[in-house]
């Protein structure tokens, strides 16, 4: 009976195995950032929310971010946030970030459809407000930070005038505003190239600096 027993046992370990080895790789180490790391939980999590956010579904978009430029994307996130967090930084406030998930909730018509689009994509009302939330604090953050050495000369909003935003409009069969009616707006977008060429060489330099090892990317063609 003992024997009996001690093989039906066995056999129940050799079936469970194969369960119990996919669920702990369920979830694997992708990036070490410090003392940090980076899932790949985190990953699809990031995607998901990508494709939610460029509105991609069946026959959507296809230009999203692969698996190895999100991984990119959460060590910038987490570079980003922990200087922000080491300098104390406010979050923004918990109504900023529920108005920006309506916006983004209006954008698929109904609620209907929209708890449809989360379902599909496996996220849920809090996951989007996390990813929402950090959005604002990084982008907030880095316009702090970078904002007062974006300098603009008045020749680059008139270069832009003449040769980016006349020829749009000229192909879209639109009148020409004065460039005194659109210079503010002009700047404005200047300011952001500028605010992103700078985060950009920032976060290159801040990366040479740190420990980061990469081992979830899955190599190309």
């Amino acid at each position: 009976m003992r024997t009996r027993i001690l093989i039906l046992a066995l056999a129940m370990v050799h079936a469970l195995a194969p369960a119990v080895q996919a669920q702990q790789v369920v979830d694997r180490i992708v990036a070490r950032v410090e003392d940090d790391i980076l899932t790949q939980s985190e990953v699809r999590e990031l995607g998901r929310f990508q494709q939610l956010v460029n509105g991609a579904g069946a026959g959507g978009r296809k230009d999203l971010p692969g698996e190895n430029e999100l991984i990119e994307r959460l060590i910038d996130q987490w570079i980003v946030n922990a200087e922000a967090t080491g300098a104390r930084f406010p979050q923004p406030a918990k109504e900023e970030v529920q108005k920006e998930v309506e916006r983004l909730a209006t954008q698929f018509g109904t609620a209907d459809v929209y708890r449809a689009r989360l379902l599909e994509l496996g996220l849920t009302a809090e996951s989007v407000a996390r990813h929402v939330k950090r959005q604002i604090y990084l982008a907030r953050y880095l316009d702090y930070k970078l904002r007062p050495v974006a300098h603009v000369e008045s020749a680059q909003v008139e270069t832009y005038f003449r040769e980016e935003l006349l020829p749009e409009l000229r192909r879209r069969g639109q009148d020409a505003p004065a460039l005194a009616s659109v210079e503010g707006q002009i700047r404005e977008l200047l300011t952001q190239r500028e605010i992103s060429a700078r985060a950009a060489k920032w976060l290159e330099e801040t990366r040479a600096r740190l420990r980061i090892e990469i081992t979830g990317k899955k190599s190309t063609p």
